[in-house]
């Protein structure tokens, strides 16, 4: 059994392909995307809260903030977990005390639901002023105010 080899002299003779096929990478790429697309909105779970609507725009952040966020049936929330009115003044004091020497404050977005009376939220904000954490973001979505 011989090989018969191309000839460097016949017509016949075919240089190596040096392209890369890229639609395998592409159709990668797509699925991807599309993933990211669809997991993305879910990754925006917490407290349920029906927000205010407001024509502010949205903050500058450089840091993380804290998520603090006041139910309709006056839970509060402190990221996802649920904390008492009582332990509500250690966790912002730990929250304070947590953060460098001569940094700015941490910045706080206080979520509280349009159902809430204003006394509910003052006593929230009463507490994140004791504990040093000036720096409150009322939240709300944007759209037209009544």
């Amino acid at each position: 059994m011989a090989m018969q080899l191309p000839s460097s002299r016949g017509k016949g003779r075919r240089t190596p392909m040096a392209e890369i096929n890229v639609t395998p990478l592409v159709d990668v790429m797509l699925v991807l995307l599309i993933i990211f697309m669809v997991t993305a909105p879910l990754l925006n779970t917490g407290v349920p809260v029906n927000l205010p609507d407001s024509r502010a725009k949205g903050l500058e952040q450089e840091q993380e903030p804290v998520q603090l966020s006041l139910s309709a049936d006056g839970g509060i929330y402190l990221g996802e977990e649920p904390v008492s009115e009582q332990a509500l003044p250690d966790a912002l004091a730990r929250i304070a005390g947590s953060q460098p020497a001569g940094a700015e404050p941490r910045q706080v977005f206080l979520r509280a639901d349009r159902a809430l009376d204003y006394g509910r939220v003052m006593f929230v904000m009463g507490e994140l002023n004791r504990a040093g954490l000036n720096r409150v973001a009322l939240v709300s979505t944007q759209g037209e105010a009544p």
